[in-house]
């Protein structure tokens, strides 16, 4: 039985010394920026910062009676169904073709792992380019089937434009942990399956979908955490939250009500509201959900 091996360090001072650089990160990009959301959150400031009043839970009170911000959840939760559904699906499918691929098959994985290197901001912004009503090449395409694309006046094509640019830009993501997945799948099981008779479909669902089932939970993890904050570029350069706030999500509508509406205080509120869904998602998941997952 082999033993396992530990690091001792000779002097109690030198495993702080190593972890201090990436605690300063920690504290300073996390957890002082929480801080301050949690401090602002029960402060009331006006919109030139000469008075600071505070009023308790009066912003929280004041949050769950504002209309446009319970109407975010829902466009939150129609968001992130979509954008994880459909990215998962799709890479998925993608990394079972990519791990049948025999002939360059090295061209086809890079392919697929370019977008991923495509910041959010640049990939609306692309996604724009092609869905322009009056000059971009897939509102035109469109425009000869006989459906007329104008996503600065409809609000569903809204959504479905900066769901499309999401799926885009986190699929090649998605994609490298189910090839990873699927290469780690001993070939003596797919054999043994083929042996016995069952079809490519089959031994798709039978052996290799459910060893890929800790990838997959990781992955929707992942996809839900990146909707509810990785997906700000995305929004502000592709909609701006419109037409009128049709797909103004909950981390879009704070960077508005603090830097465009100037109200901190609610600002901040909702920040902390957001915090607070993102940990108990991620506790619940982890928690929970995980004991239904066989690794």
């Amino acid at each position: 039985m082999a033993v396992e091996k530990r690091v001792r360090f000779k002097s109690w001072w030198l495993p702080w010394v190593l972890i201090a650089p990436q605690m300063a990160i920690i504290l300073v990009f996390f957890f002082w920026p929480a801080a301050q959301a949690l401090y602002y959150s029960v402060l009331q400031q006006d919109a030139f910062g000469t008075s600071v009043e505070f009023v308790g839970l009066d912003n929280f009170r004041a949050l769950w009676g504002d209309e446009s911000y319970l109407a975010s959840f829902k466009i939150t939760a129609i968001f992130s169904f979509w954008v994880a559904a459909l990215g998962l699906v799709l890479s998925l499918v993608l990394a079972v073709m990519a791990d049948r691929v025999v002939k360059a098959s090295r061209w086809y994985r890079t392919l697929l792992v370019v977008p991923y290197a495509v910041a959010p901001s640049v990939a609306g912004i692309m996604w724009v380019f092609m869905f322009a009503p009056s000059v971009g090449v897939v509102s035109y395409g469109l425009g000869l089937l006989g459906t007329e694309w104008n996503h600065l006046l409809d609000g569903t094509q809204a959504m479905i434009l900066v769901v499309l640019a999401a799926v885009w830009n986190q699929i090649s993501y998605n994609f490298l942990f189910f090839l990873a997945g699927l290469q780690s799948i001993p070939k003596s099981l797919i054999e043994a399956a083929a042996i016995d008779g069952a079809g490519p479909w089959r031994r798709f669902w039978t052996v290799q979908f459910p060893l890929l089932t800790p990838t997959t939970f990781f992955l929707l993890v992942i996809n839900i955490i990146y909707v509810f904050i990785g997906t700000f570029g995305i929004i502000d350069t592709a909609t701006s939250g419109g037409p009128g706030q049709d797909t103004s999500i909950l981390v879009y509508k704070v960077y508005f009500d603090g830097f465009k509406a100037l109200d901190l205080g609610a600002s901040a509120t909702q920040s902390v509201v957001l915090m607070v869904i993102l940990v108990v998602l991620t506790v619940i998941q982890f928690r929970y959900v995980e004991r239904r997952v066989h690794y």
